[in-house]
């Protein structure tokens, strides 16, 4: 779906012929690949404890279902990244970057506000006033933000285009298992560190929690200092500062549109939706499991274990297939299988507290989520241009979410109005775009190679 770059003299090659199934599975062992579990491990460890597991912890200490709708608001920060992309792009950090390099110096500083964000809110009790966890969570959003960023841009860099499949399935892993430990590993801490014989809500534990979170943070940090900084692209110097800001700021954007065209609106519209049906019920699913008067111990067991194993199956079966039999057509399967399962919540809804179906819930939104997650990103990183491609993989990636985390504000409205089962059927069906814009995308992706 790439048509060559308008500064290309030669026609584009022809497309690679797919990668036999043992060197596809031979890719995940490589250096590149195995540096990507580790960071992808750094990249996700931030969202739930601004979101999912935020919302948990402000459910259980009282706060109303619309307020923690609106509250999700904060991760719209990842959506608007793509203001200061340029700037992570391009811009040298003093002295850091002239001995780390670009990448890893970014990847460091963005690593730091993470700790400190978490510290705070580690610090911080909602019960005493909701605006000094607010400011750290938003904090935590912008450095996990420019992490995102950074490190991006340090994956597209790292490998060839047709092995960026399988780092997208490694850092989709790592990614995933940073999640569940900032989701089960939180709600296992936070009841360990309860004092006992004390009922209701116990800040003291989701202190100790969030404390080890921030420490966790040291997995990223340690990976970036071991790791080499990629091949500096070299980019043409200034003549001065409106050639820079040019080359900075309209540049990223003009040139994807010289690339793609008209195809460009197709597929800046599958990028915003793609997500839709994960985001917008996510925000409640937190919520959702204390209302269903599940444990934190219940609920942290069975995300551990069952979403676990099958993150890791979902990850890699995504970035296998996606190698063997093209991203496209693992793009749509990700898009069924993610609406399918939104319609198990509403089922375990009506069920009410059932732990085996609890079970058999989580497992199937992580392997649906794992495939899905691991053939998107290897899209997003096959539409960049590396010149460009911490600009434009933050334009993408903030396009995914914007519309999302708009729509999930209002998820607690919904939720008091109509009900859980409702509104996991609601976002179930905000999946049937999605199937009709990567259906699109498919046959524009045809038409283009058969020109």
């Amino acid at each position: 779906m790439s048509p060559p770059s308008a500064a290309q003299a030669s026609p584009a090659p022809p497309p690679e012929a797919p990668l036999s199934w043992r060197d596809a599975l031979k890719v995940y062992l490589e250096p590149a690949t195995l540096r990507m579990l580790a960071l992808g491990f750094s990249a996700g460890l931030p969202l739930l404890l601004v979101l999912g597991t935020l919302s948990f912890r402000l459910r259980e200490a009282g706060v109303a279902r619309t307020d923690i709708g609106y509250l999700s608001w904060v991760g719209l920060v990842y959506a608007f990244k793509w203001a200061w992309a340029p700037l992570v792009d391009r811009l040298p950090i003093p002295l850091f970057t002239r001995l780390l390099g670009r990448r890893r110096s970014w990847l460091l500083l963005a690593q730091a506000l993470v700790i400190g964000g978490l510290v705070g809110m580690a610090m911080t009790d909602p019960r005493g006033g909701l605006a000094p966890l607010v400011w750290c969570a938003l904090l935590v959003a912008f450095g996990s933000a420019t992490q995102d960023i950074a490190l991006d841009a340090f994956r597209i860099e790292s490998a060839e285009t047709r092995k960026q499949a399988a780092l997208a399935a490694a850092y989709q892993t790592g990614y995933r298992l940073a999640m569940i430990w900032a989701g089960a590993g939180v709600l296992w801490i936070a009841a360990w560190a309860e004092l006992a014989g004390t009922s209701g809500y116990q800040n003291v534990g989701w202190r100790a929690a969030y404390f080890t979170m921030a420490a966790s943070m040291a997995v990223g940090v340690l990976t970036v200092l071991v790791s080499s900084e990629p091949a500096r692209q070299v980019l043409p110097r200034a003549r001065n500062a409106a050639e820079w800001l040019r080359s900075v700021l309209v540049e990223p954007f003009a040139d994807f549109i010289r690339r793609y065209k008209w195809q460009a609106a197709l597929i800046l519209a599958l990028i915003a939706v793609y997500r839709i049906s994960d985001v917008v019920m996510g925000i409640m699913a937190n919520p959702f499991y204390v209302d269903m008067g599940f444990t934190k111990d219940e609920v942290a067991t069975v995300s551990k274990i069952y979403g676990v194993v099958m993150t890791l199956v979902g990850a890699f079966v995504g970035g296998v297939l996606s190698m063997r039999f093209g991203v496209m057509r693992v793009l749509m399967l990700g898009a069924v299988l993610s609406a399918a399962s939104n319609l198990l919540f509403a089922w375990l809804a009506m069920r009410g507290h059932d732990l085996g179906f609890l079970v058999f819930v989580v497992s199937a939104d992580n392997l649906a989520g794992g495939i899905a997650s691991a053939a998107f990103i290897a899209y997003l990183s096959s539409l960049t241009n590396i010149s460009y491609s911490a600009t434009q993989y933050a334009l993408f990636s903030s396009l995914m979410l914007l519309l999302p985390k708009f729509l999930a504000g209002y998820s607690g409205v919904f939720v008091d109005a109509y009900g859980y089962a409702p509104f996991f059927v609601a976002t179930a069906a905000l999946g049937f775009p999605v199937l009709v814009l990567v259906a699109m995308a498919m046959r524009s992706q045809r038409v283009g190679n058969a020109g």
